[in-house]
């Protein structure tokens, strides 16, 4: 099958989003399958507005339309809401082609956290957006659930997956007081890390990764051992290396680095929302709770062992086989 994804999100991003696309189509291509993915390395790029290290492609309707063309798809699978987004659904619709979308990213909740734009305004163009997705995939129920209520309509299901052989557990590698309580994501506002760097805690905190706020930050919790962007093995050492993953985010759709903490063997404090709600669903591997910090002290209680039994249930595997039997063909 001719599979191609159509992405605003890929690299030298980094990010969930990124990381799914390139893994599903890697395992895709293994099964034997031809993947195209359009990306904005394909393009001229401007800034993303309040996200400079994030590059959308600038008016590539023409060469969008040529390379979905000249690869002749038996699928086409739009994955994000932006201007190649938008240049593939314009075209698939000039084509008749049918075609697939995914929801990602609360858009809507992370425009309003910075610039405070109505969250129905853009609820209502998302949901125009994805009106004539033959299937709209999304990672979780509780995901599926609101968007439903949003009015979106033709809900695939979606999930996640963790390589478990590269994140795993080991001898912890940094010398800090513990116990340490660990963030691992984007550095912007929209994760909420200031309710993580607020609490009132025992030991360490310890933040991984790179974005806006991450200056600002450094500067407002000088006690707080900020590392900037790790990857691979490096990345895997710190989760191994910590007591907790703190997950902050209220807005967060899935949240890869949960599955990541829980294969390092590392316990989830997290807010009850979607996304852990989700991954969590009441396995004895994490803490929820509308105090953070409760959550956080709860979670050291918990078996190292169980949390990584509990990961090695989410398969990249399982996750390729659902988006694959999501798609529809062109015609």
């Amino acid at each position: 099958m001719r599979i191609a994804i159509v992405s605003d999100a890929w690299f030298p991003q980094v990010n969930g989003v990124v990381r799914t696309i390139d893994t599903v189509r890697s395992k895709l291509a293994a099964a034997g399958h031809e993947m195209l993915v359009i990306g904005p390395d394909r393009f001229r790029t401007l800034p993303c507005p309040t996200y400079p290290e994030i590059r959308l492609a600038l008016l590539p309707a023409r060469a969008v339309a040529a390379l979905l063309d000249g690869f002749a798809p038996d699928a086409v699978h739009i994955a994000t809401e932006g201007p190649l987004g938008m240049a593939a659904r314009r075209h698939c619709l000039t084509r008749g082609w049918r075609f697939t979308t995914s929801f990602h990213t609360k858009f809507a909740e992370y425009l309003h956290a910075r610039t405070r734009f109505p969250i129905s305004w853009t609820y209502e163009w998302m949901r125009r957006f994805h009106a004539a997705s033959e299937r709209i995939m999304v990672a979780t129920p509780s995901l599926e659930a609101e968007l439903a209520e949003h009015g979106f309509a033709r809900l695939a299901r979606w999930t996640r997956g963790v390589d478990t052989e590269l994140f795993r557990p080991q001898a912890p590698a940094l010398a800090l007081p513990r116990p340490v309580f660990l963030y691992v994501g984007r550095v912007a506002v929209e994760k909420n890390i200031g309710a993580f760097l607020e609490l009132e805690l025992d030991g360490s905190k310890l933040v991984v990764g790179d974005g806006p706020q991450l200056a600002q930050l450094k500067r407002r919790y000088p006690d707080v051992h900020f590392v900037g962007n790790q990857a691979g093995e490096a990345l895997a050492r710190h989760y191994a290396a910590a007591d907790v993953f703190v997950f902050p985010s209220r807005t967060d759709t899935f949240g890869l680095v949960l599955l990541e903490a829980l294969a390092s063997g590392l316990p989830v404090a997290a807010f009850p929302v979607t996304g852990p709600r989700d991954v969590i669903d009441g396995a004895p591997v994490g803490c929820l709770n509308d105090d953070l910090a409760t959550a956080a002290r709860g979670a050291l209680g918990l078996s190292r062992q169980a949390c990584r039994d509990y990961a090695l249930n989410f398969t990249w595997d399982i996750s390729a086989g659902q988006f694959l039997a999501n798609l529809a063909r062109v015609g």
